[in-house]
């Protein structure tokens, strides 16, 4: 306990110390410094002065996301307390404005916010950050479902496997994500089923958001000849893990041998065009490359780091290890934030409802980044949760008086809950409290409520 205590202390010291310095909020800065605001000024659309103006319109959307209670009525209720705390005149509390204002929202505006919070983070890296000294970025895929109405599902299907009626609109979203500050770069979303509809071809248009040099990490999914082409050939590596199919029939005893159970060979190019590829890309993709398989902690890894004095086996082991944290960050955006189920009821209003979770979830990243950055932690040591948890009661708590004079005392709290040193740790995939004994709905409403009125409400479950 005492030790404990001590560190904390000490923690404390060093934040203060560097909080001193002239670039102490070089992070945070981003949120209210010039840069930022020049970038929000140029995407202001053309507007009157209404009661909800964009900025103003974009602020409470982000309360909504960062909200336990996520309905429009909590938005505008908290907006009027806010005016009439402010001396203003008192407005309506009716949620017909703000949907409106909401509506007009521009959808470049808040993309384009949320992707230049990311790769403003993710260029000012401490070079401690990076994995020798080059920066990593994580892929994946998820889904997030949306409310059943008729125009959801004809954008966003449900899936083949339930029947009509019954299961709800599906979209699916890649992003890109930095793994030293846990900031997303960039985010591709399209239907879930269909063509067009898989991770990969929802990759192809945001892979610009890589720069030369850069590593993409991603799991057996990414391993394809297209892309690792793709990275080749402008200079970025890639770490996948190598493909089921494809790793049962891997032989060591082949290529060039660069250790135990490590070496290069060349792979050619399929023979068939994929779908989604034009004649004259396929055509222009070279005839093969070499690759680097190694096996290691139960896993085929498939690379372009070809140099084993560069990049050692157990370097790379260490490294693809490190990927499990994109699944981790996809949870804080769909499970912390809320976004698993989204509240929109038309197309348009759920890409941009997704962007405003997903520039909700970059700003308090970049909370967490600054008080790393002034504790000489990692990003990844810091909680979400707790950094969430911490800026919701801030907002609420605030005077507005001497912010820059208490904000090195809320990175001091952001610093003080320190996760990830749960190493192997295993956990069951299943709940114990079990839920309500109501049972699944396997037939349209319409269908269950007119059978309701004839016969009324099934016996309760024993």
């Amino acid at each position: 306990m005492y030790r404990t205590h001590r560190a904390g202390i000490v923690q404390q010291k060093r934040i203060r110390q560097h909080a001193a310095n002239n670039d102490s909020y070089s992070f945070f800065n981003l949120l209210t410094g010039p840069e930022l605001l020049d970038t929000v000024e140029s995407l202001l659309p053309e507007h009157r002065e209404r009661l909800f103006p964009p900025t103003e319109t974009l602020s409470m959307f982000l309360a909504q996301a960062m909200s336990a209670d996520r309905s429009c009525q909590n938005a505008v209720n908290n907006s009027a307390i806010k005016r009439l705390m402010g001396g203003l005149a008192i407005c309506s509390t009716h949620t017909g404005a703000y949907c409106r204002a909401r509506k007009r929202l521009s959808l470049e505006m808040v993309s384009t916010l949320a992707r230049h919070t990311g790769q403003c983070m993710a260029e000012r890296n401490p070079e401690s950050w990076l994995w020798q000294g080059r920066p990593v970025r994580l892929v994946d895929g998820t889904s997030v479902s949306m409310q059943d109405t008729v125009a959801n599902q004809a954008a966003y299907p449900q899936p083949g496997s339930q029947e009509p009626g019954l299961g709800f609109p599906l979209c699916r979203l890649v992003g890109i994500i930095c793994l030293s500050s846990g900031a997303l770069l960039n985010a591709s979303m399209g239907p879930h089923k269909g063509k067009g509809s898989d991770e990969q071809a929802l990759l192809r248009p945001i892979l610009d958001t890589l720069k030369p040099g850069d590593i993409l990490l991603g799991d057996a999914y990414y391993a394809t000849y297209f892309l690792l082409c793709a990275l080749q050939q402008n200079g970025i590596d890639g770490v996948f893990e190598q493909q089921g199919a494809r790793r049962r029939c891997t032989d060591f005893r082949r290529g060039r041998h660069l250790g135990q159970r490590d070496h290069l060979i060349e792979i050619h190019k399929p023979k068939v065009k994929p779908a989604w590829m034009s004649q004259t890309d396929y055509d222009q993709a070279p005839e093969s490359i070499t690759v680097r398989e190694c096996a290691s902690g139960g896993k085929v890894l498939v690379t372009t780091l070809l140099n084993p004095k560069q990049t050692p086996k157990n370097d790379l082991k260490k490294l693809y290890r490190q990927r499990w944290n994109i699944e981790l960050d996809l949870r804080n955006i769909k499970t912390t934030l809320g976004m698993e189920v989204l509240s929109c009821k038309t197309p348009e209003m759920v890409v941009k409802e997704i962007w405003v979770y997903l520039l909700a979830y970059n700003l308090i990243r970049l909370l967490m980044a600054q008080a790393a950055h002034l504790a000489d932690l990692l990003p990844r040591q810091l909680s979400f949760k707790h950094t969430l948890q911490l800026w919701i009661i801030w907002g609420q708590t605030n005077d507005g008086y001497d912010v820059d004079e208490k904000l090195d005392k809320l990175f001091i709290l952001i610093a003080q809950q320190q996760v990830g040193r749960r190493r192997g740790r295993v956990e069951p995939r299943a709940v114990k409290r079990r839920p309500k004994p109501y049972p699944l709905l396997t037939k349209t409403r319409e269908k269950a409520q007119e059978e309701i009125r004839k016969h009324g409400h099934a016996k309760k479950l024993k």
